[in-house]
């Protein structure tokens, strides 16, 4: 999608709604020095979602969505999940997979962009929960790490099944009582960073959302990084307050306390000698 598919016939301009209008007009489609900072200055694109009030995932796209070098000329692949319920209110072009092949799903178009518009930028981005990611989908990941395909994997961790009711995960820690874990999980967090630094990422960042400049630093690094050397990994911390026990407004702490000193959380980056 690039700006002028988004501009409006004069014809169909009296019917169009006015959060087209302002899209076409104030969003930030071509602006190289786009970033978090647009936030709540101009028309952002994401609409609304249908998350949790309180959702850290919201944050998580809000910041994504504003920190994305290219949105035009970006495709997004995302999985089952929470993340899918937020897509169609997202105004980017993204495809929605089956449960775990979405990096299947990106290697494919990835391909497929590169051979129909030579010479152009297109970025290919999968963002998908830590079940698609690393439990159902670990396998498809891995092989498109392995094959060096030239895209970034985004993971919103919540460290359990958040959309079908609170299932423990992979990225779970261990102890922890869900569910479906009744007496608590009883192996410890996959270390997903590790796994995808050793499987061939060229970039890899491990953070919460709580801190913006963070997360759009992270978010373009993989970007930059993944167009000229291969594949990128951000594994962003999204909790889900409603498993936890927490309060709508409670998320942002939780994230807090996990990037404190000697926390779960604290940002972590690792780049290849290449890059």
């Amino acid at each position: 999608m690039s700006k002028e598919k988004i501009d409006i016939c004069e014809d169909l301009a009296d019917i169009m709604p006015p959060e087209y209008h302002e899209l076409v007009e104030s969003a930030t489609y071509g602006n190289q020095d786009r970033g978090w900072k647009d936030v709540g200055s101009s028309k952002e694109l994401i609409e609304q979602h249908s998350l949790c009030a309180g959702c850290p995932e919201s944050i998580a796209f809000r910041y994504i969505l504003s920190s994305i070098p290219n949105p035009e000329d970006t495709v997004f692949v995302g999985s089952t999940g929470c993340t899918s319920l937020v897509f169609p209110h997202v105004a980017v072009q993204n495809i929605h997979s089956l449960f775990g092949n979405q990096n299947a799903i990106a290697s494919g178009l990835n391909r497929s962009l590169k051979t129909r518009f030579p010479g152009k930028i297109k970025d290919v981005v999968v963002l998908a929960g830590d079940g698609a990611t690393v439990d159902i989908g670990l396998d498809m990941t891995m092989q498109s790490f392995f094959r060096q395909e030239k895209f970034t994997t985004i993971c919103f961790d919540n460290e359990l099944y958040a959309n079908t009711g609170g299932q423990e995960s992979g990225l779970g820690q261990k102890g922890f009582v869900s569910k479906m874990a009744p007496v608590g999980k009883q192996f410890d967090k996959v270390r997903m960073p590790e796994i995808a630094r050793e499987a061939g990422c060229h970039y890899v960042a491990y953070l919460t959302v709580s801190k913006p400049n963070r997360v759009e630093k992270a978010i373009r690094n993989a970007i930059f990084v993944a167009r000229e050397f291969g594949p990128t990994y951000v594994q962003l911390y999204t909790p889900c307050i409603l498993e936890i026990g927490k309060q709508s407004m409670e998320g942002l702490d939780e994230m807090k306390d996990a990037e404190s000193i000697g926390g779960r959380f604290v940002m972590k980056e690792y780049v290849t000698d290449e890059v």
